[in-house]
């Protein structure tokens, strides 16, 4: 696995490739798929995010509107109201890296103006190329993810990751991003069935020729549950044994809400990894 290092804003960055990266998902909505209204309140918001630092999340992400299908959208100045006091409250305390899920340009610039370090965009950039201008002009980390909502997907899983991802990273390089400021996602979950986000998951080295460290967010998915009977609250163990598959796949971050059960998980993928060169 190669290492890198993911260039952030505010003139930190984050080793990758050596060890695996936990992200903390903090969703400050009232209808989220898993957790929806149980950290919208400040204080509860703020406790969680300090739990999962605890507990060895390295990042913090936090977002303002579901992304769950079906899911009502929600005015920019409500996503702002929700996720910039928190933003705030975090990088007044330091430590933990910051990120902010949103889609929208002005959300990203006055997140990363709060304190964030990243941006999280489930679109790709393709449904508001501003936010890429918004990473290049602060220097923050940029998640661009894959999805295949509204629009026609290839046939082949790979080929589909590789043509939208193509198109996403054409797009941040004429804006001016780095390529180390750049992390991918394949976005499981987001119009995918269970099929394909199995086959995904069998075949995610291929994903390698895309030249980019990749984050992974299969966190009590729908899929996890089609495999293992379970509802989104009893997903934990599900989605730790996808986070060491594909620890050792390749994959460098991890996006959970159960920091605690990943991190020990990881840990045995990570020496594993560190004896394959072993007799």
């Amino acid at each position: 696995m190669k290492a890198a290092v993911w260039q952030l804003a505010h003139g930190r960055s984050l080793g990758l490739g050596e060890r695996a990266v936990v992200m903390g998902v903090l969703n400050v909505t009232p209808d989220s798929f898993s957790d929806g209204g149980r950290f919208v309140d400040f204080d509860r918001a703020l406790a969680q995010a300090e739990r999962m630092a605890t507990e060895g999340a390295a990042i913090i992400d936090v977002g303002g509107e579901s992304t769950r299908p079906g899911a009502d959208p929600v005015p920019a100045d409500e996503e702002q109201a929700r996720v910039l006091p928190v933003i705030a409250a975090l990088a007044s305390k330091g430590g933990v890296l910051i990120s902010v899920d949103t889609y929208r340009a002005e959300t990203a610039r006055l997140a990363v103006a709060a304190g964030a370090h990243i941006v999280n965009d489930v679109w790709g950039l393709q449904r508001d190329v501003g936010l890429a201008r918004v990473a290049a002009g602060t220097g923050a980390g940029l998640v661009v993810m894959h999805t295949g909502r509204d629009r026609r997907k290839l046939p082949d899983v790979i080929d589909d990751q590789v043509a939208f991802l193509s198109e996403s990273l054409r797009l941040a390089r004429e804006a001016g991003v780095a390529d180390d400021q750049i992390v991918l996602d394949p976005g499981f979950g987001f119009a995918k069935d269970a099929e394909e986000n199995l086959a995904l998951m069998a075949r995610f080295e291929d994903l390698a020729r895309l030249g980019r460290p990749f984050l992974v967010g299969t966190s009590r998915k729908r899929f996890v549950g089609h495999v293992t009977g379970r509802d989104p609250d009893h997903r934990a163990a599900g989605t730790a044994a996808t986070s060491v598959i594909l620890r050792l796949k390749g994959a460098a971050l991890f996006r959970v809400h159960d920091v605690a059960i990943n991190i020990d998980a990881l840990a045995f993928a990570d020496a594993m990894l560190a004896r394959g060169g072993e007799e």
